[in-house]
């Protein structure tokens, strides 16, 4: 029993009312708190408005539910990033769920999210090119052509 229950059952037992309501009201609020924490969750990456839109147009002319995000080994600086559209059946226990304001559904893959962890997610469309772009605060080098990258 640690300090705190000891002292909420003396104090209880002084007052002549049960633990068993002191400990309930105390494991609500707990319960609360991690309601709460859960709400206000940190997303492990930031998907911009423009990417936001764009996932959604190329998911629902696949009709599919989410897009998978992860990391391979390859290209000229070490890893590359992957993207796979994906079903409610392709999603894993540990896959981490980013969801945007708008309802896209991105998952990370869990091998993948200490290397993603904090990057921004942008598109880019002008004269040259259509593509997303990743910014990466993990990076720590990426090649001329920004296809792969080192953490």
């Amino acid at each position: 029993m640690c300090a705190a229950d000891a002292a909420r059952t003396a104090r209880a037992t002084r007052e002549g009312t049960s633990t068993a309501t002191t400990t309930t009201t105390a494991t609500a609020t707990t319960a609360t708190t991690a309601v709460e924490a859960r709400k206000g969750k940190r997303q492990a990456m930031e998907v911009t408005p423009e990417a936001s839109r764009r996932i959604k147009a190329l998911l629902d002319a696949r009709q599919k539910e989410y897009l998978k995000i992860g990391v391979k080994t390859r290209g000229c600086n070490g890893m590359t990033y992957t993207m796979n559209y994906a079903d409610e059946s392709e999603r894993k226990k540990f896959d981490e769920l980013v969801t945007t304001e708008d309802g896209v559904k991105i998952i990370v893959e869990p091998n993948a999210l200490m290397s993603i962890i904090g990057t921004k997610m942008d598109y880019v469309s002008d004269r040259l090119r259509s593509e997303f772009v990743f910014e990466n605060p993990n990076s720590k080098a990426q090649c001329g052509c920004g296809e792969s990258f080192t953490v």
